[in-house]
């Protein structure tokens, strides 16, 4: 089942050759728009948004070990590997399973999802498409971006409970955010 449809989706790639650029673009450069969306959310330097890209980076770290995790265990050939596919984008001969795509856009889309609903509408509606373009040019199966997706969000969720329930989670954020403004405030001091 899992083939048929990646086959499907794969097969587009020729039917609608077209959208083939866009396609390489979603599935090998999107991803630099999560980082920057990083940067700048961090840099704008209020409270609500450093909780929301501190909570971001650590579920997308926890998501992507047990990610590799998973892929060790549960270890799938890529698309290209096992069959003929039109595969658009150069990609090393590792596990398919799961997406790490769509693992890390997927915890961070869901991040700013929680703390600021209508941009979080726009960076999940990318993390889909992103993932849904690693199908289309040939290096994961279905089921590889929706168990990534699963991952991402999962994290989140629990990640933010942690942090929101747990007081020693609490004291360790607001050490982390206190270390980097005495840092950030001493880079601005010997600038002026």
């Amino acid at each position: 089942m899992d083939y048929m449809v990646f086959e499907s989706i794969n097969n587009l790639s020729e039917t609608f050759s077209f959208l083939n650029p866009f396609m390489k673009f979603l599935a090998g450069g999107a991803e630099y728009l999560f980082y920057a969306a990083v940067i700048i959310y961090w840099f704008t330097r209020t409270v609500k948004n450093r909780r929301m890209i501190f909570i971001a980076v650590i579920s997308a770290a926890v998501a992507l070990a047990i990610s590799m995790l998973l892929g060790d265990i549960f270890y799938r050939d890529r698309p290209f590997v096992t069959h003929q596919v039109f595969q658009l984008v150069p990609h090393a001969m590792n596990a398919s399973f799961p997406s790490d795509h769509a693992t890390a856009s997927f915890a961070i889309a869901t991040s700013i999802w929680l703390f600021r609903r209508k941009e979080g509408r726009v960076w999940l509606i990318l993390a889909a498409a992103i993932s849904f373009s690693r199908v289309w040019v040939g290096v994961h199966y279905p089921l590889d971006v929706i168990c990534g997706m699963l991952n991402g969000v999962l994290c989140v969720l629990i990640v933010t409970l942690i942090f929101a329930a747990w007081l020693p989670a609490q004291k360790f954020m607001g050490t982390i955010f206190k270390i980097y403004n005495n840092i950030e405030q001493s880079i601005w001091a010997k600038k002026g």
